[in-house]
């Protein structure tokens, strides 16, 4: 061990010490971590998938049915609340009756913490994006087990701010599967070994899974009237979207909204934002009414995780958040698949990989902040032809954007292979 590993290993060490200490104290999400438990299973002979929060686990979907499929054992793990209230109700899914899917916290990054995950350790690590932990990734190399990164992200920013704790764990992992050439690039400068282009697999995930049996009586009292799908909105964006909508129902007057914030945190604010306005909305959260009193509301307020990617077929026109106040952007490729027009923000730093194709071929729009309401308005003038489209099933995605999964998996195929599989998908422990 040289200086660099020890002066983190000293570090973490007196954090991890204190932490316990004063564990009653804590925000909740070091807590979850602070109790997170390992998985009981055969040692080597099992895939740990680490996905951040609720993104990451969401991006997790197809990786996690195809490692399944193959017989392998995987165990999920999330750092934040959100992300395991989220892998709690989708565990059952993921699992599909197999026992082949468990899921938990994240433990600290410390040996204290670290020491029950790797009493009996995984055959292969997997991190999903940009979560790069260097008390684990030194234990794996020790270990020599496998150890990568899917759907690489890497942005100049992280670069920059990247230290020399950063940069010995990058060169740690085994292989990076970047989602872009620009995070490609970028893992190589941070100093990773081996570093491959995969592509972004969100624009191979499996459909949504569909909503509950309460989304009827929506539809049935909605059913005559256009709907707008703002997704994924940040602070101050919801006063955009509610003005675009506004707009656009002068020409519209039945039009309906349905607000989801990105973030649980602000699922109260924005609730009080509506009732300050005097608008007619109801919580998804809320128990779900006939179809009689829906026709009284304008507004939903999506204040639920893991639905937005199904509630975005219920949409005339989709706007996709996150780039008209900030810089970044969010997914617009789940209502882009269903078909939906699609507009989103100039702000979409996060997905120079899928905004411009998506662009070029006409399945999206990038609207400046002010002219959003107009352009709104113009979508809901083409709303027959998008129902048109939408009928006719998942939109194609250009070309470039396909077999994500497929390379990806390609990728991990040769640290898969020890993990033998028997026939019939069960795992040879």
């Amino acid at each position: 061990m040289d200086l660099l590993d020890f002066s983190y290993l000293a570090t973490i060490s007196l954090v991890g010490a204190v932490t316990r200490a004063c564990a009653r104290g804590l925000p909740e999400a070091w807590r979850l971590r602070l109790e997170a438990e390992a998985p009981d299973l055969p040692e080597g002979r099992w895939v740990w998938l680490h996905a951040v929060s609720v993104g990451e686990l969401l991006l997790a979907d197809g990786l996690v049915a195809r490692l399944r499929d193959a017989g392998h054992r995987v165990h999920l793990s999330t750092g934040t609340p959100a992300g395991l209230d989220l892998l709690a109700r989708r565990l059952p899914g993921w699992d599909g009756g197999t026992g082949r899917v468990s899921g938990g916290a994240f433990p600290l990054d410390d040996p204290a913490g670290l020491e029950p995950f790797l009493r009996h350790p995984p055959g292969l690590f997997l991190a999903l994006e940009t979560e790069l932990w260097p008390g684990l990734l030194q234990a794996l190399e020790a270990r020599g087990i496998p150890r990568m990164v899917v759907n690489g992200r890497l942005t100049e920013r992280s670069l920059q701010r990247g230290g020399p704790w950063l940069r010995r764990a990058a060169a740690r992992l085994s292989l990076v599967a970047a989602r872009d050439e620009v995070s490609a690039a970028a893992f190589r400068r941070l100093g990773a070994p081996e570093v491959h282009l995969g592509g972004n697999l969100k624009a191979d995930l499996p459909a949504p899974r569909p909503l509950h049996e309460g989304w009827a009586a929506l539809r049935e009292a909605w059913g005559a009237h256009p709907v707008i799908v703002a997704g994924n909105t940040v602070a101050a964006e919801e006063e955009l979207a509610i003005e675009a909508w506004t707009t656009a129902r002068r020409q519209a007057p039945g039009l309906r909204l349905i607000l989801a914030p990105r973030q649980p945190r602000r699922f109260d604010e924005v609730a009080e934002l509506l009732a300050d306005r005097g608008l007619a909305f109801r919580r998804a959260s809320a128990d779900w009414p006939a179809t009689a009193a829906w026709s009284a509301v304008d507004v939903l307020l999506l204040d639920t995780l893991g639905e937005l990617s199904a509630a975005y077929a219920e949409g005339t026109v989709a706007l996709v958040a996150g780039g008209w106040v900030a810089a970044g952007g969010h997914n617009p490729l789940e209502p882009v698949r269903l078909g939906v027009p699609t507009l989103v923000g100039p702000g979409f730093a996060n997905f120079e990989d899928l905004v411009p194709p998506l662009r070029d071929a006409g399945l999206l729009q990038v609207v400046a902040a002010q002219d959003l309401g107009g352009a709104l308005a113009d979508a809901l003038t083409d709303a027959l032809a998008a129902s048109a489209l939408r009928a006719k099933g998942v939109a194609p995605l250009p070309e470039a954007l396909r077999g994500t999964l497929d390379r990806t998996l390609g990728l991990l195929a040769p640290h898969l292979a020890p993990l033998a599989v028997l026939p019939m998908g069960r795992v040879a422990f």
